[in-house]
């Protein structure tokens, strides 16, 4: 099955091999040696410089991206949340569950966020970290991180990504945009398996959240900057994670970017031919996502059922949008010729 959702991904037969390396206890040092090359990897691949570190979270993405959100403020420190998505949507009702003092910019799903208004709320004294999704997956949009990062670095904020579809897929230099906590995952770009969420925090910044009060046990950043292993992590997850970095490392960033660009060019190319309407203007658009008009007289059960038959998944829309497009997603160890059969099969659904 060929799997054209943004996560989870078809990955290597290297990396499904590396589950079976066998069992150990969390324990032991075979497995903080795993972990450790885990957290150097992740560096070395996102954030060279030297000046971030790792933290590892067994869960999800959201699980990632919580963890970053429920630590960012002071006991007195309020977040601005810059939301034009579903999962901008998402940190706020983090925030909210956390009892956060919060503030959301909310604009236009198919739009830049409104950069004015972010500056106007940054400039509030109490106003600690500014908090914006890098690739908006609900449409495949890619947010102008820079131009969000430049206002966070004027008003002395802390700049928090979200950049769970991001990393690996779109260009993303943390410190051109001034990033201070990113958010990642496993089972997307980096082409492992779900499992593993983490956060690249930026090393002062992770000795600031040390003093901050801890809001949860499990998803305190601080807890893991004291403790390198504090609760059990999912090892066999971890190896397959292991094995994706190196897989990354060996292809590289810029070059696995390039792939992701060429796959989506191919997939637009074809889209066009087939009459099929992009939602967003190339320059707003992800190298990992496109989001289509559903056809008119087409339904969605009707198009996922004839593609899924035909071997190939896609992905409904959400929230607000999800009637009105659908999503096909080019992340993960996907041939071309993948994409070009998927092309075939989607034509051949769309006549019937």
């Amino acid at each position: 099955m060929i799997l054209l959702n943004p996560g989870p991904v078809n990955v290597s037969s290297r990396v499904t091999a590396a589950l079976a390396r066998g069992d150990i206890c969390h324990r032991e040092p075979e497995c903080y040696e795993l972990l450790e090359r885990i957290r150097c990897r992740l560096l070395e691949a996102f954030a060279p410089s030297g000046a971030f570190r790792s933290v590892l979270v067994t869960g999800s993405g959201t699980a990632a991206v919580e963890a970053a959100v429920s630590s960012v403020l002071s006991a007195t420190g309020r977040l601005v949340i810059v939301s034009n998505g579903v999962y901008g949507e998402r940190m706020a009702a983090m925030a909210e569950a956390h009892r956060l003092p919060h503030t959301v910019v909310r604009g236009d799903w198919m739009a830049a966020p409104d950069l004015a208004a972010v500056e106007r709320v940054l400039r509030e004294p109490d106003v600690e970290a500014v908090a914006v999704v890098h690739h908006e997956t609900t449409t495949g949009f890619l947010t102008p991180i820079a131009e969000i990062g430049a206002i966070a670095r004027r008003h002395r904020k802390l700049l928090l990504v979200d950049a769970v579809s991001g990393l690996a897929g779109d260009a993303l230099d943390l410190e051109a945009v001034g990033a201070d906590l990113v958010a990642g995952t496993s089972g997307k770009c980096i082409q492992a398996l779900p499992g593993i969420g983490f956060v690249l925090v930026r090393a002062e910044v992770l000795e600031r959240l040390r003093t901050h009060p801890p809001r949860s046990v499990y998803l305190s950043l601080a807890t893991y900057a004291a403790t390198a292993m504090p609760f059990t992590p999912a090892v066999q997850v971890g190896y397959a994670l292991d094995e994706a970095l190196a897989e990354l490392l060996e292809e590289g960033v810029a070059p696995r970017i390039r792939r992701y660009a060429a796959a989506a060019a191919l997939l637009r190319a074809g889209f066009a031919r087939l009459g099929l309407e992009c939602v967003l203007p190339p320059e707003r658009r992800s190298n990992t996502i496109t989001a289509l008009r559903m056809p008119a007289g087409c339904t969605w059960a009707t198009l996922h059922d004839g593609l899924r038959a035909r071997g190939f998944v896609v992905y409904e829309g959400q929230g607000k949008l999800a009637s009105e497009l659908f999503r096909v997603a080019n992340m993960g160890a996907i041939a071309r010729a993948d994409f070009e059969r998927f092309l075939v099969a989607l034509g051949a659904v769309l006549e019937r």
